[in-house]
Formats: structure tokens, C-alpha cells, sequence
């Protein structure tokens, strides 16, 4: 079966197949710690080769994983059946307010094509110069200006898709899908949603308001409900002026608490480090320094730092002004998921599962104490950075563990905390495989429905990266 396919898809696709193992061992992996081996790969030249990729897996009854630049944490891009590589479709058109991009895009390519336009393009991952576009727009993600500029949600105004039949179609100027889709999104129980500025974590329809909104459904989809062929994107002026302050404080908890009062000044970023990572920093710090604040502002600003002055209970180390000092320090933070894996020892290496939550910031030192708990209860150790002005940490536990089952078990016990302190178990990594099969929990019973039933609206059939978000009963895929 798997032959007959190879030949359906040479004949049909302009792009390249890719059938060899060597090959297909290369397209089972990405970021994550999760291996799946796809039965083809097509790395597809145009919009024609993505529908036919999707006609053929519905003539063989398998399925098609959309794949940006493998950088995800989470499995997102792995599957057993056809993985589609659209890193060829990277045309990029700049307008005034706006730029149309198609998904192979490259962040870094971007910002600099946006940059000698003096724009840029708000949500800024951490590895940003290499990840897709396409990847971006499918899992939500955000960055550290995400406080003031919003994630990917926020700054997309159309979405071109293929949907599991193979048909194009352009959210929010398709009136009949549209409004299907406001409709369906009147259903839901707001209350069972998270109460975050960041939300990664199953199919966002609560942002949905109305008819006009209803592209908003494709980001963070992970490629579930279509393949995002083409997007419209809100592009922003690049501030005339910046300041970064960095703060020094003896406990996470002295920074958490703190961090509360200096959101008031309306920063446009502010990220924490904790000790294990500012070790990596080649700085002088005080002896007695625990963690960091990575504080910005890009506008009020001799009056925000005058109010940050007041505000901070810790030891202000530096208040920069110059880009290019700006930029170094950015790198260091930018550069904490590679110190944390410096710092744990590949055999003692967790996989990412709780790596990504976010709960209210008036709730955030209670992430701290769980952490804590976990550690004590599992004999983890944790490194924690992130975006805490949204209340989103990144947890890099370690520890000599093994078993499936008691990470499960840490997965559990902790998820249940942040959804209980009305968190999400995923602000911009997105579900993947590590999460998928927490959403229930996340959304309960109603809302997991309504997801199925988005899910059969634009993949009926099932063929769109399965067994990611929602399961679907519809129909078995080999």
C-alpha cells in the first residue's frame, strides 16, 4: 500500500517525495523527545501539491502532518502517515499596516525584509530566527512582547486554508464556513476556559465574537482543522526608543510579587530567569542574587522608569538604553532553553510536557509552590524561566526517571493545580502529543464536544494530523 502511494504522489506532486528511510527517520523527529516514522514526506513546490497530498491520503486512507521549521516541544509535527514540508512556499509581500505571507516563511527572514521597512512583526519566540511562520500561526505563539503586543491570535487578520477535503478556503471572507463557525462558537461555556493573557491549549473559540473572527479558529490548530496556505498579518512601526531594566532579587517569590506591582507601569515585556540560568550569563551578579526580572519599555519612557525606580524592591543591575547593549541582553534571555539543557545532563533530561503553563498573574507564586511540591514529591529538580508579566513559566524539570508512568504522574498532579487556579496547560507551545490528552481535563466534557464538532466541520474525515487536540471517532486512519 504504502508503494502504490509513493506512485500516486510522484505522479501528481511537482515538489519532492521523499520515500527512503534515512529520509523518513529525519522527518520522525523534531525538538521534542518523540519519534514517529511517516510512511512519505512531500515537500511540496506550490499550493497545487499541498491539495493533491491531501486527495491522495483520503484515496489511501491515511493522513497528512503540515511540518514548519521542527523546532516544536511538543510532537506537533509528527505523525505515521504523510508529512507535508511547505518550506518552499515562503513568498513574503509588504504592505503599509500589513504583510501576506505564505507558511514556510522563516521569523528571521521576516524580520529583517520587515526591518529596512522600519516594521516589525510583535510575537517574537525565543528562537524566533528559525522557526516558521506557518508553525507560529499553528500553535499561538507569542514571545516576550506578547504583554503589550499580544500572540499570534491577536495579530492576523486572514488565513487561507486546505481543509481535509482538499478545498481552499479564506477565513473570515468565506461567509458560509464563517458563519458556521460563529455559530458553533456561541455554544461554548466561557467559564470553563482558562482566565490567561496567553492560551495555546485547544481550539481558541472563545476569541470568536462574531462571523469576522472567525479565522481565529486556525491559529493554534496545530494543522487539525487545515493547512494554512496563506495569512495576512498585522505588522507594527518599530519604536523610535527602548530601555531595558534588569533587576536583580534573593527569591523567586520576591521577584513574583513584585513583578504584580511593576505591571502597573505597562511594560512591553517582562521575563524571569532563575539562578541555574544566570549562572550561563557573563555578568557579575550579587552573591545573594536568586533570579532575575528582564524589564522593557518602548514608550513613557522617562516616566516608566521613574516609576520602575519606586516600584522595585530588588537591586536594579542595569537600565540600558542603547540597541545594540538591548539586543546582548535580549540573547541571554533568548538563549535559556539552551542554558537549561547545558545544565541537566542528557540522561537526566525530562521530556516537555509541563513545560509551558500560565495562570492569572495574581496566582503566579502559586506556580513556584507547585513546582516546589513536584520536586520534593518526585525528587525533581527545576529549572524555571519565562514570560511571567502573562503569568507563563517554562519548567525544565530533571531527575533520574524513566518510568512513562511517573511523568504521567507529575503531568497530572500539576495540570490539575494550574487548572484549578483557572491556568492553561499550554500558553504558546501548543498541545502536541505531550498535552493532547489533557484537553478534556482543561475544557471539560461540553467544550471537548464542541471541539469535535469544529473538527468534523473542516476535517470530517479525520486527515489533518490526528490525535492532536481532540480525538476523533469518525473514522480510523491507518
Amino acid at each position: 500500500m504504502r508503494r502504490n502511494l509513493i506512485q500516486v504522489l510522484e505522479s501528481k506532486i511537482e515538489g519532492e517525495i521523499l520515500s527512503d528511510k534515512e529520509l523518513r527517520d529525519y522527518y520522525s523527529v523534531d525538538a521534542s523527545s518523540y519519534q514517529i516514522i511517516p510512511k512519505a514526506v512531500v515537500i511540496a513546490n506550490n499550493q497545487k501539491d499541498i491539495i493533491n497530498t491531501i486527495k491522495a491520503a483520503r484515496k489511501f486512507n491515511t493522513t497528512v502532518t503540515v511540518r514548519g521549521a521542527g523546532t516544536g516541544l511538543v510532537g506537533s509535527a509528527l505523525n505515521s502517515g504523510i508529512i507535508l514540508d511547505l518550506k518552499k512556499l515562503n513568498k513574503i509581500k509588504i504592505r503599509k499596516n500589513y504583510a501576506v505571507v505564505e507558511p514556510g516563511v522563516v521569523k528571521g527572514i521576516l524580520d529583517k525584509k520587515l526591518q529596512s521597512e522600519n516594521k516589525f512583526f510583535p510575537p517574537n519566540p525565543s528562537i524566533g530566527s528559525f522557526c516558521s511562520i506557518g508553525g507560529m500561526l499553528g500553535n499561538n505563539s507569542s514571545g516576550s512582547r506578547s504583554l503589550k503586543y499580544g500572540s499570534v491570535i491577536d495579530n492576523v487578520l486572514e488565513v487561507t486554508i486546505a481543509d481535509g477535503n482538499g478545498r481552499l478556503i479564506k477565513l473570515p471572507e468565506n461567509k458560509n464556513i464563517s458563519k458556521k463557525i460563529s455559530n458553533i462558537s456561541k455554544k461554548i461555556s466561557k467559564k470553563s476556559f482558562p482566565n490567561v493573557s496567553k492560551n495555546s491549549s485547544g481550539y481558541r473559540i472563545d476569541t470568536i465574537k462574531n462571523e469576522k473572527d472567525a479565522h481565529k479558529i486556525i491559529l493554534g490548530s496545530e494543522g487539525t482543522l487545515g493547512i494554512i496556505l496563506l495569512a495576512k498579518i498585522k505588522i507594527q512601526n518599530i519604536p523610535k526608543n527602548k530601555a531595558l531594566v534588569v533587576i536583580e532579587y534573593d527569591s523567586n517569590l520576591q521577584a513574583a510579587k513584585n513583578c504584580k506591582e511593576i505591571l502597573t507601569t505597562h511594560p512591553s515585556a517582562m521575563e524571569f530567569v532563575d539562578k541555574p540560568t544566570l549562572k550561563h550569563i557573563p555578568e557579575k551578579f550579587n552573591k545573594k542574587t536568586n533570579c532575575l526580572l528582564f524589564i522593557e519599555y518602548d514608550e513613557k519612557i522617562s516616566t516608566n522608569l521613574k516609576n520602575v525606580r519606586i516600584l522595585s524592591n530588588g537591586k536594579i543591575k542595569k537600565i540600558i538604553h542603547k540597541d545594540n547593549e538591548i539586543f546582548k541582553w535580549w540573547k541571554y534571555r533568548d538563549s535559556s532553553l539552551h542554558y537549561s539543557l547545558k545544565s541537566i545532563k542528557k540522561e537526566n533530561r525530562i521530556p516537555h510536557i509541563i513545560e509551558d503553563s500560565a495562570v492569572p498573574i495574581e496566582k503566579i507564586e502559586k506556580v513556584f509552590s507547585v513546582v516546589k511540591q513536584v520536586n520534593k514529591k518526585f525528587g525533581t529538580k527545576s529549572i524555571i524561566y519565562g514570560h511571567i508579566g502573562n503569568g507563563n513559566l517554562h519548567i525544565r524539570l530533571s531527575g533520574k526517571i524513566v518510568k512513562k508512568s511517573t511523568i504521567k504522574a507529575i503531568s497530572k498532579e500539576f495540570f490539575s493545580e494550574i487548572i484549578r487556579q483557572s491556568g492553561t496547560i499550554t500558553a504558546e507551545h501548543g498541545d502536541g502529543i505531550a498535552r493532547s490528552e489533557f484537553i478534556k481535563k482543561q475544557y471539560g466534557k461540553k467544550n471537548y464536544e464542541i471541539f469535535q464538532e469544529l473538527k468534523r466541520l473542516l476535517d470530517q474525515d479525520n486527515i489533518l494530523n490526528p490525535n492532536k487536540i481532540v480525538s476523533s471517532k469518525i473514522k480510523k486512519v491507518n
